[in-house]
């Protein structure tokens, strides 16, 4: 059985006012690792059914002091925050024993942001948003790479166009938990949560 060993305790001395900050140095350091992708989270989200779903997704950056990611607004995860905005996200970095659990509320960004995201984009990405019918039944990967070529011809020598089924979601948080493995499971698990405007920091029982 593994045991963590690689951090110092974590302590709520050492915890700045807000979650951010310690949030932007803890991805600053998995970053800084050779990790195929130190941004990805895990985004569950809640149905109008009421079953769960979740997804691997990728952190684009903050936003008001939320959380971005970018998604076809026609997939399944929205039209699961069609139904109900309450949303949980997970970052776990295996190389530096640590985890962030995240719940919040989810909504759009402003066109104009997810506009200029999508053209900061490779072209292959944005040839690939705009041919994909995210979370639907295709009846072959031919018909799929069919419809990609039919619109690399089509937008050959013209900006590939804006589709305003896709964009970016901001996650606002209400609730942000740091966890730091510790020898014999006795991990350190501070959490901030929301309270009248303030964040409020509590310590946890592994």
């Amino acid at each position: 059985m593994a045991q963590f060993t690689k951090n110092p305790p974590l302590n709520e001395s050492d915890l700045p006012p807000a979650p951010r900050t310690l949030l932007e140095h803890w991805l600053a350091d998995a970053v800084a690792l050779p990790m195929q992708e130190p941004t990805a989270m895990t985004l569950a989200t809640v149905g109008a059914d009421g079953a769960p779903s979740a997804r691997i997704v990728l952190f684009k950056g903050f936003h008001e002091d939320g959380l971005t990611f970018y998604t076809n607004y026609e997939s399944h995860k929205g039209i699961d925050l069609a139904a109900n905005a309450k949303v949980a996200l997970v970052f776990w970095w295996d190389k530096l024993e640590r985890q962030v659990r995240i719940e919040g509320h989810a909504q759009k960004l402003p066109e104009a942001v997810s506009r200029n995201y999508f053209y900061q984009r490779i072209r292959d990405s944005q040839l690939g948003a705009i041919t994909s019918q995210q979370s639907r039944v295709v009846a072959t990967r031919e018909e799929l790479d069919a419809r990609l070529d039919a619109n690399e011809q089509r937008y050959r020598e013209a900006e590939v166009p804006f589709p305003p089924f896709w964009g970016g979601y901001n996650v606002t948080p209400t609730l942000v938990e740091f966890w730091q493995g510790r020898h014999g499971r006795l991990h350190d698990r501070l959490q901030y949560r929301s309270k009248n405007g303030s964040w409020i920091v509590e310590r946890l029982e592994p």
